[in-house]
This record gives structure tokens, C-alpha cells and sequence, in this order.
């Protein structure tokens, strides 16, 4: 059998990392850091993010969606 790698250190999360503590629907250059190029919300995997910021992080998306500050879909062709 295999030995298991050594868990590689973890890296900060980006959050943290730039010193922001609450997650505001009205700042998009932030939001659109975690939403990919199809409108999707990223998953804590790809963004790092904790699970509460992550809950925040997907609230304040869907809040700036409902105000139209983002798309809900982008680059589809329906």
C-alpha cells in the first residue's frame, strides 16, 4: 500500500489574508473574485474560504444579483 502524502501547509484564506471582515453585497470587484466566468458561485475548495465566510460570500452574491449589481448567468447563449 501507499504511504499517504504529507498534508501540505495550508494557505491563508484570501479573506483573511487582506484583512476583510465583513462581506458587503454592494462591493463587486470583490464578489467577482469568487464567481467564475459563467456567473457560477466557486466552490470553498477553489476560493479557500471558511464555511461561515463562505455562507456570507453566497449570501452577499445573491443579494447583488437580486439588485442587479451582477448576473445571475453570463456568456450563455439561450
Amino acid at each position: 500500500m501507499r504511504r499517504r502524502p504529507a498534508p501540505s501547509k495550508t494557505r491563508p484564506d484570501p479573506l483573511t489574508a487582506a484583512g476583510i471582515e465583513y462581506i458587503d453585497y454592494q462591493d463587486t470587484d470583490l464578489l467577482r473574485r469568487f464567481v467564475s466566468d459563467r456567473g457560477k458561485i466557486r466552490s470553498r475548495r477553489v476560493t479557500r474560504l471558511t464555511v461561515q465566510q463562505q455562507r456570507a460570500m453566497a449570501r452577499a452574491i445573491k443579494n447583488a444579483r437580486e439588485m442587479a449589481l451582477l448576473p445571475y448567468a453570463s456568456g450563455t447563449n439561450r
